[in-house]
């Protein structure tokens, strides 16, 4: 029997992907335009025998997703600029402890509030350095509502499977836009849980890695005590101001990620094979442009495009790999300074010809904003 399909908005499908996902545990407060997830769990976490909360801040917020994690569950919010602006301490904290966790990041126009029901996407940077210290994060970044919500089950997996957070980062468009989607049957897609330690409580040791770089997550509450803290600590989770030992830690942080990195960097692409022209591109300006793609091959230029899924850690051999091909690459982006066109440009060195397509003004890149750019 055929699946029904509904018509579905980006910020929904990621709710429900959340809970498909296996996530019992939402705090969020309310910010334009990722307030329909919080709306969406609203509903729904207290049927599926989980927990809504909504909270006073985004910091109360992703405090709460935390302690949540660290209690055994699968916890995640959602925010936008202001908000996750407001979380990058506690989100440090999370890097840090290893905690999993899922924070969704509806990109709007900033800075400060900005155009705050318009779309953009110049978090970029901030997704991956907003962050004091040495850290690393994994970041996606959805086009469609079919991969709003495969992608948020990405997000999780990774997040339970790494010890790691994980930021899924739509810009507004992406969010609000509807589709049509059908929600996969249990098991089409395969959810992870969080590894469990096999040892005894009175020898478990909260960051002591396997041999895939990932330590074993006890939950609070259970037979298990154990100690997470923000300050430099060793494999029993305490302090340690040793220098040997914080070398160890900042470096297992980064290692777990660059072991598995062939795993995590998701791109997609179209046309490619033959392509003069590569349009690398994410989000909505993906959609964008492949449209322009086809309208030049149509005016006889060989144009393909390079889906970025995975914003961080960067697809550095995709991009170098595709452009190598290429004799100019096109980078269009709703932001002012080319962030991913700079990410570009630092893998393919200063003699590539890159051409930007910046957008900043709260409308979306056009496919003849890019054609202009082709032709």
């Amino acid at each position: 029997m055929a699946k029904e399909a509904r018509l579905v908005q980006g910020n929904q499908a990621m709710a429900e992907g959340a809970i498909y996902a296996g996530a019992r545990f939402y705090a969020g407060y309310p910010i334009t335009p990722s307030s329909e997830i919080a709306e969406e769990c609203s509903k729904v976490m207290l049927k599926v025998g989980g927990v809504y909360m909504q909270m006073e801040d985004e910091i109360a917020s992703i405090a709460a997703v935390i302690g949540a994690s660290l209690t055994g569950a699968k916890a995640f919010t959602a925010t936008s600029g202001p908000g996750f602006s407001l979380m990058q301490e506690n989100l440090g904290l999370a890097v840090m402890g290893e905690v999993p966790c899922v924070v969704i990041d509806v990109q709007r126009c900033g800075p400060s509030t900005g155009l705050a029901t318009k779309p953009a996407q110049s978090d970029i940077m901030q997704l991956r350095w907003g962050r004091h210290g040495d850290q690393i994060v994994i970041a996606l970044c959805p086009a469609t509502v079919n991969e709003c919500f495969a992608l948020t089950v990405t997000a999780f997996n990774f997040a339970e499977k790494f010890r790691v957070p994980v930021i899924l980062a739509p810009d507004e468009i992406v969010g609000h836009m509807r589709e049509n989607f059908s929600v996969p049957e249990p098991g089409e897609i395969a959810v992870i849980d969080r590894k469990k330690p096999s040892v005894s409580a009175d020898r478990y040791l909260p960051f002591a890695a396997d041999a895939d770089g990932v330590a074993p997550l006890a939950a609070y509450g259970s037979d298990y005590v154990f100690h997470v803290s923000s300050s430099m600590h060793g494999r029993d989770g305490y302090s340690n101001n040793d220098p040997a030992n914080a070398a160890w830690r900042v470096a297992q942080l980064h290692r777990k990620i660059e072991m598995h990195q062939d795993e995590i960097v998701l791109t997609k692409s179209f046309a490619v094979e033959d392509a003069d022209v590569l349009l690398i591109a994410y989000g909505a300006t993906t959609r964008a442009g492949r449209a322009a793609a086809m309208e030049a091959r149509k005016q006889g230029i060989k144009a393909g495009v390079l889906q970025l899924v995975t914003l961080w850690p960067f697809a550095d051999k995709e991009v170098a790999a595709l452009a190598k091909k290429a004799k100019t690459v096109v980078v269009p982006e709703m932001n002012y300074s080319g962030q991913v066109a700079g990410e570009v440009r630092r893998v393919l060195g200063s003699g590539a010809e890159i051409r930007r397509v910046n957008s900043y003004n709260g409308e979306i890149i056009s496919p003849q904003d890019i054609l202009k750019a082709i032709v």
